[in-house]
């Protein structure tokens, strides 16, 4: 009895170390970095295969809330995720993607200002701070 109890702790510690792994993000390797923000174009040059984040500030406590407009053409990217980051005291937002096959499309990116759950903005004032980041993208071949 005394040794069934010994492993049913030792199981219960190991899934209690094991739950903590990972709690961060869902996505550790971010790949190609590329940086927007509101009311910019970036070119986004990469070869099939890449992992690629886009990366927007955000300060959620002043109102901003990122979100991707449209999927990308499926036969040039794959979404992954979004992550949300902190990084020398400002936070960033991350769209990560995969590039696929060679071709291009463009990547918008929404950031809604103060709209709470709403996807339009609620008044002139949020109309006015809020804007889209976009990215064109472009995949060659390896």
């Amino acid at each position: 009895m005394r040794r069934r109890r010994a492993g049913i702790a030792s199981v219960l510690l190991i899934a209690a170390v094991t739950a903590g792994c990972g709690g961060g993000a869902a996505v550790s390797d971010l790949g190609v970095v590329v940086k927007g923000a509101k009311g910019a174009t970036v070119p986004v040059e990469l070869h099939s295969g890449q992992r690629f984040s886009l990366a927007v500030p955000d300060s959620r406590s002043a109102g901003d809330s990122w979100s991707l407009e449209a999927l990308p053409d499926a036969a040039v990217a794959s979404f992954i995720s979004k992550e949300a980051r902190r990084e020398d005291s400002q936070s960033v937002t991350y769209f990560v993607f995969n590039a696929k096959r060679p071709g291009a499309t463009t990547i918008r990116l929404y950031d809604c200002w103060r709209c709470g759950g709403a996807t339009t903005p609620p008044t002139e004032e949020s109309r006015l701070r809020s804007g889209e980041a976009i990215f064109d993208l472009t995949v060659s071949p390896r």
